[in-house]
């Protein structure tokens, strides 16, 4: 299961999954399969879900143990291909190296750091296994909130 807290924070906010269905315009075992692993939540779902929740993704993804609160923010892919490529070359490895790691080809890769295509949430996950510090928040601009609850 690639988001691992997914089901654990939408009980902690005392929703069903027919609540979460009807946020997004879906069918409820559109978000059972995404609870279970036997579907993958889009990105653009993903963050929508936190920023109107106010959860994180590093939390979500099961990267950290507990929720940091963070301020909405808008889907960027131009942002997430800088982020990709800055976060690569911070690392000092190629494109090919991470494409091999993600197991797609280097060309395919090389599309999300150009923002022609966005990377699929299991590469996000993916990402996780190669970088270590890493924030998936951090990837896509997310910004701790300053305010308090």
């Amino acid at each position: 299961m690639i988001i691992k807290n997914l089901r654990a924070s939408r009980e902690d906010l005392d929703l069903k999954q027919k609540d979460i269905a009807d946020f997004f315009d879906l069918h409820y075992s559109t978000i059972s399969g995404w609870e279970t692993g036997k579907d993958t939540i889009p990105i653009k779902r993903l963050i929508k879900y936190a920023n109107e929740y106010s959860l994180s993704l590093d939390y979500l993804f099961g990267i950290i143990s507990r929720n940091e609160k963070y301020d909405p923010t808008e889907f960027d892919i131009e942002e997430l291909a800088k982020n990709l490529t800055e976060l690569r070359l911070k690392n000092k490895v190629t494109q090919e190296f991470v494409a091999k790691k993600l197991n797609t080809s280097q060309s395919a890769y090389s599309h999300y750091e150009k923002a022609i295509n966005v990377i699929p949430t299991t590469f996000l996950y993916g990402l996780t296994k190669i970088y270590k510090p890493f924030s998936i928040d951090e990837l896509f601009g997310r910004k701790k909130s300053k305010k308090s609850d």
